[in-house]
């Protein structure tokens, strides 16, 4: 008797333990270089929290998302972060995930080698990401004006990220600022060529940044801080087994439509990362404004919600540097 009461109570615990774990809803791309913060779903599991991930079309699809309170976590290009904070975005940077991730490919039947050489062409870019802000400083650096309309030195074609190969491939296009893996992928499959990684500019190597809803970092601290060890412990993990990144990446992500091969190069240029700074957030915040990216009317100042502190204290926990 005393036995089926304790197989009783035993039972009836599994279901409240289960309805204990705590729910995390990540926003997430669709892109090699974001393998390392889908990994949190399994690296979480260990650690009693219940990471749900929605993977969007793009960054810009995820803030409202965040406003509505349906996602608790994204992974996102910094400008559509900071574009969300200046529109009243109640979210914190609290991590880097990736640096650079981005080629300026244009068609191989062109001899276009140098920026410069864009003087009249289309130019196709996903509006909202790292890429326009760094298409955007690459023309200026040259010396060249820009719109989406005819009359300016380069006329600029905003397509979503799965679009841009397609448009290039079928010639409708010059040259695209495309992320990773589809500008490894146009290299690969023989109608791109890459002209440059666009980091010479002030913007640098964009970081990819995570952020956090005020709510969650303010409300569930302990639940923020296990979050940020599950990230630092799924990046260290990625960092560490190149292979075991590749598989997650190759075969759970993408389902096997891009090679091992695209992934090497894409990750090659879009490597993983822990760290972001105030100052990196706030020279993009300054370039976005002066290119008139996500029309801000109150730049938000980094100080102001750039938050490291989770994140550091993960790392010391863990042992990263």
């Amino acid at each position: 008797m005393r036995l089926a009461l304790t197989l009783l109570i035993a039972l009836a615990a599994v279901p409240a333990a289960a309805a204990a774990q705590e729910v995390v809803r990540l926003g997430n791309l669709k892109f090699a270089h974001y393998g390392a913060v889908s990994n949190m779903r399994e690296v979480c599991k260990k650690h009693g929290l219940d990471v749900q991930e929605t993977v969007f079309p793009k960054g810009i699809d995820i803030f409202p998302a965040l406003v509505k309170g349906e996602v608790d976590l994204a992974a996102s290009a910094a400008d559509a972060a900071i574009a969300n904070r200046a529109a009243g975005g109640q979210v914190y940077v609290v991590a880097g995930f990736a640096k650079g991730g981005a080629r300026l490919v244009s068609r191989t039947d062109l001899a276009l080698k140098k920026v410069a050489d864009l003087k009249g062409r289309k130019v196709g870019v996903a509006r909202g990401g790292a890429q326009e802000l760094l298409l955007l400083a690459e023309l200026a650096k040259a010396g060249l004006t820009w719109s989406d309309k005819e009359g300016k030195d380069v006329q600029i074609v905003y397509l979503p990220f799965a679009d841009l190969n397609q448009a290039l491939l079928q010639k409708q296009l010059d040259a695209i600022c495309q992320s990773e893996p589809q500008s490894s992928q146009a290299i690969n499959k023989g109608f791109g060529v890459e002209m440059l990684k666009p980091y010479d500019t002030p913007l640098g190597e964009p970081v990819r940044v995570l952020v956090m809803t005020e709510k969650l970092y303010r409300e569930k601290p302990a639940v923020a801080q296990k979050v940020l060890e599950c990230f630092v412990e799924s990046t260290r993990a990625f960092i560490k087994d190149p292979k075991a990144a590749e598989e997650f990446v190759v075969k759970q992500m993408f389902k096997g439509q891009i090679s091992a091969d695209d992934f090497q190069d894409a990750i090659s240029n879009s490597p993983y990362t822990y760290d972001v700074s105030v100052e990196h957030i706030q020279v993009t915040t300054d370039l976005m404004v002066k290119y008139g990216v996500g029309k801000m009317t109150a730049p938000p100042k980094a100080a102001d919600w750039v938050k490291l502190d989770l994140l550091t204290q993960a790392k010391a926990k863990l042992g990263v540097k």
